[in-house]
This record gives structure tokens, sequence and C-alpha cells, in this order.
């Protein structure tokens, strides 16, 4: 789906539609999105300003989002964890701003280069039309990277490099080669024969 697509299903996705909620911009290359949460009469809370649910659901789903479609099909990302502080209240239009910066994701691909997980908490200010902030939100995000594209090790491993090693690279599928480390078949192709 293209960025542009999902920010109008979001802006008339019932949830959001309803809480006033809308994206006014997602980046074509999925490195920003900017959410802005407009009062309403029946978005109010008991003393006229905006709830503290609908200041983090205008957050919630985006970080997760971002990185997800940043770091492509090879990744599994979910989020785990979120945190919010509530800084003073929030009256009229309010927004955030969402940016994923390239040494965010080089960290989250280091990290989870073996296979591992990896647990990365991002943050995201809500700011008012004077400029102040209304409430502060941190998001947890669980990276891995899907079963199928992780390096092999252990057994498999072993298997697959005594496979590559007897049979030569011609027999050996050319997915199971490209998931060997680089090291592995260098070694053995330039091993002796």
């Amino acid at each position: 789906m293209k960025p542009s697509t999902l920010r109008h299903v979001f802006n008339f996705w019932p949830p959001f539609l309803f809480a006033g909620i809308h994206v006014t911009r997602m980046s074509a290359d999925w490195r920003e999105a900017r959410v802005e949460l407009r009062m309403r009469p029946w978005t109010k809370n008991y003393v006229g300003t905006h709830f503290g649910g609908s200041l983090f659901s205008m957050t919630d789903p985006f970080w997760m989002i971002l990185v997800k479609e940043c770091l492509g099909s090879d990744y599994i990302v979910w989020d785990k964890a979120a945190e919010i502080e509530f800084v003073k209240p929030g009256k009229g239009t309010v927004h955030a701003q969402f940016k994923v910066e390239d040494s965010v994701l080089d960290e989250i691909r280091a990290a989870t280069a073996n296979g591992d997980k990896t647990l990365r908490w991002l943050p995201v200010e809500v700011i008012d039309q004077q400029g102040d902030v209304v409430a502060r939100i941190r998001k947890q995000i669980y990276v891995r990277r899907k079963p199928g594209r992780r390096p092999i090790q252990g057994e498999s491993f072993l298997f697959y490099l005594c496979l590559f090693a007897c049979s030569g690279t011609a027999q050996l599928p050319s997915w199971r080669l490209s998931r060997l480390p680089a090291w592995s078949y260098n070694a053995v192709a330039s091993a002796p024969a």
C-alpha cells in the first residue's frame, strides 16, 4: 500500500474519524508522518480539554508502521509497550510529528543482523498551536528478522556448509546460499581442490 493511500484509510477509519484524529502527511518514503487531533464538541472531556486516550491514540500506530515499512519485508515489527506523560491540558488542534532517522534504522539492522530481537524506545511529543508540549509519548517496538531471513546457525549451518563443500555452488539452491555467511562460501570456494 502506498503511504498516501494509507493516510486516506486512516482519515476515514472510524476510531480516528470520530475522535477528531487526522493524518495530514505521510511521506512517500515512509520516513515521516504528521498527525493532528482536532477539538470537537463531542471529543472534549469533562473539563473541556482533549481526552488523554485521544492524545495517546493519535500517536499509537505510527512508529511501528513507519519503521516496518522503512526496514522492508525481511522484518517483523510490533508495538511492545508505551508510556505517556501529560505535560499540560490540550486544547484546540494539537499535532505530533514522526521522523525515522537513518541512524535508528542502522542500529536496528545491526542489532537484528544475527537473528536476535531488539526492543527500541521511540519518543514523540504532542504540541499545541502555541508550540507548547501537551504530552510526551514513548513507544517501544519489537523488531526481529523473519525466520526465513535469519542467518543459518548451529547444525543447519554445518549441514549446508558440508553440502556446499562437497557439491559446489552449482548444486546448492541459491536461496540457501544467500543465507550462509559470506566468509563460509568464500573460504570454501577459494580452497584448493
